[in-house]
């Protein structure tokens, strides 16, 4: 039974156990998302395929983690009856959150800078939210903190909590991502991938792939991809974990300024940093030529697993590249889709555009044969 838009009326001594059961009926009745095999390339001894998460109830990945996050908060009984939820962002988080807030019948509010997109806005507003804008951007986090104690609320603060919720589900032997994606390959009857590619935003994603592989003892790799001005890549290969830059990513889903908690860098194998335009230029042709409409962390994720086929010829690999596609295009076809927008960030797409072609259509990647 679909359980989106319940709203329970819960009484206030078992409240929040059957908060938690609704969240678990949920998790329950998921289904998979699809596995699609890309038609490319053309003299690669390795297969590329995508795990659309954008298939979910939101449209993204992060749906799960939300749901997640809030079993978490309610084990922790930080989370009541009529608790005002706060969060400091506008992205795919946000709009999960607001669904889970609706689904328990809680009032949510994202604390978001001033000059959010209104597409991104009524994303939040269509699952229930409200939107809180604040000026500069890096206030966010502190008005939302503000915010929840001056309700007497409960800021969910993604960035710091999603690392013990997974770490959690882990503990417990919850089914995630990881798991799913084997099973996709077992149940046609196929090795597990060699490759899973995702990127790096809050960290959540590659921290629940990297130490489901890590704690099962699974020979498949997890590489993650990064933007321009990220500090994921030069943190990594520095070793260094605390490693910031101050700046932010222009590829909307990854990308951080700093080194974010729930990232664990022990747990992923490599870190592939993706020039912006080739991010966006992969991400419109994977609409184009696979099939795929997706967001530009999937276009980067995508010239991630390019690279990496590269590495297996060159190594005389064969195996299986699974790209995790974060959201849909839907939320983009007015920014990173548009040419006028793109033209405006001085983003030129026509070589990244011609070399992912090129491999896709021969195999050559660094244009050596």
């Amino acid at each position: 039974m679909a359980l989106t838009g319940l709203r329970p009326e819960f009484s206030r001594d078992d409240w929040g156990r059957r908060a938690a059961a609704v969240l678990e009926a949920d998790r329950s009745a998921e289904k998979a998302t699809p596995l699609i095999r890309l038609p490319f390339p053309g003299e690669s001894s390795a297969a590329m395929f995508v795990k659309d998460e954008s298939a979910r109830t939101t449209g993204s990945v992060k749906y799960r983690f939300a749901r997640s996050l809030f079993l978490h908060a309610l084990s922790r009984g930080v989370i009541r009856r009529g608790t005002r939820l706060v969060e400091a962002t506008s992205g795919n988080m946000a709009v999960a959150e607001a669904h889970f807030a609706r689904l328990l019948g809680l009032p949510f509010t994202a604390v978001v800078p001033e000059k959010s997109s209104p597409d991104r806005i009524a994303r939040i507003v269509a699952q229930g939210g409200a939107a809180y804008r604040v000026d500069p951007p890096l206030a966010v986090y502190e008005n939302a903190e503000r915010l929840a104690g001056k309700s007497n609320g409960h800021y969910l603060d993604c960035l710091s909590t999603l690392g013990p919720a997974i770490d959690a589900d882990l503990d417990d032997g919850v089914p995630g991502l990881p798991d799913e994606i084997l099973r996709d390959f077992a149940a046609q009857g196929k090795p597990e991938p060699t490759w899973i590619v995702t990127g790096a935003g809050t960290g959540a994603t590659s921290r629940a792939i990297g130490r489901h592989l890590r704690r099962h003892g699974h020979a498949t790799r997890l590489a993650v991809v990064d933007a321009e001005n990220s500090a994921y890549f030069p943190g990594w290969a520095s070793e260094c974990r605390d490693y910031a830059t101050g700046m932010p990513s222009r590829i909307e889903g990854i990308g951080r300024p700093r080194m974010e908690p729930a990232f664990d860098p022990d747990v992923v194998d490599l870190v592939i940093p993706v020039p912006d335009a080739s991010s966006v230029a992969a991400m419109r042709f994977l609409a184009e030529a696979g099939g795929v409409a997706a967001g530009p962390s999937t276009g980067a994720c995508l010239w991630g697993a390019c690279h990496l086929m590269n590495r297996m010829s060159q190594a005389g690999e064969s195996g299986a590249v699974v790209i995790v596609a974060a959201d849909g295009a839907e939320p983009y076809r007015r920014s990173y889709y548009d040419d006028e927008w793109v033209a405006g960030k001085r983003w030129d797409l026509t070589e990244p555009t011609l070399r992912l072609e090129r491999f896709m259509r021969t195999g050559d990647w660094d244009g050596s044969r």
